[in-house]
């Protein structure tokens, strides 16, 4: 059986993955068009996936690894906040998002010319916040991020 913390921090890799596939499924399958502030956020899904997968796996050899990889999972899942908060709140009010912080660092780590169909933009930041069963799709972002945070926080805290 797996202890606590490998357990949240694997529960919150699935739930970050996961999040990704259903933006590339409602992209590719449904025609939801990301803008940078999508794709930014899939990043830093990616990221918090990443880094909860190596607290899952660090977590049964080294308690301080396991704690150090939650907390910094933890982070970046607030990072992911801020991200979905900022498109909320200030992005899709905006008449472009082109130039933003989103883009630069997308265009500056060169991800969407390399992975086109995972992180290139192809909408504006007002077409792209469209309700998802009634709540606009940056503020579930914005949810499934502060679960991640609370569960990988959870994690780095455990005794």
């Amino acid at each position: 059986m797996f202890p606590r913390r490998a357990s949240l921090l694997l529960a919150s890799a699935v739930l970050a993955l996961a999040s990704v596939v259903v933006a590339l499924v409602l992209q590719h399958g449904f025609g939801m068009q990301p803008c940078a502030w999508c794709t930014f956020q899939r990043l830093i899904f990616l990221v918090v996936g990443a880094l909860a997968l190596a607290g899952w796996f660090a977590a049964g050899r080294s308690r301080a690894a396991g704690s150090a990889l939650a907390a910094l999972t933890a982070v970046a899942a607030l990072g992911g906040v801020w991200a979905a908060l900022h498109q909320q709140f200030v992005a899709s009010k905006a008449q472009s998002c082109a130039f933003t912080f989103a883009e630069r660092m997308l265009m500056r780590l060169r991800l969407d010319e390399g992975l086109p169909w995972l992180f290139e933009p192809t909408a504006s930041c007002a077409e792209a916040n469209v309700p998802l069963l009634g709540l606009p799709f940056a503020l579930w972002s914005a949810a499934l991020f502060v679960l991640l945070a609370l569960l990988s926080a959870r994690a780095a805290l455990r005794p």
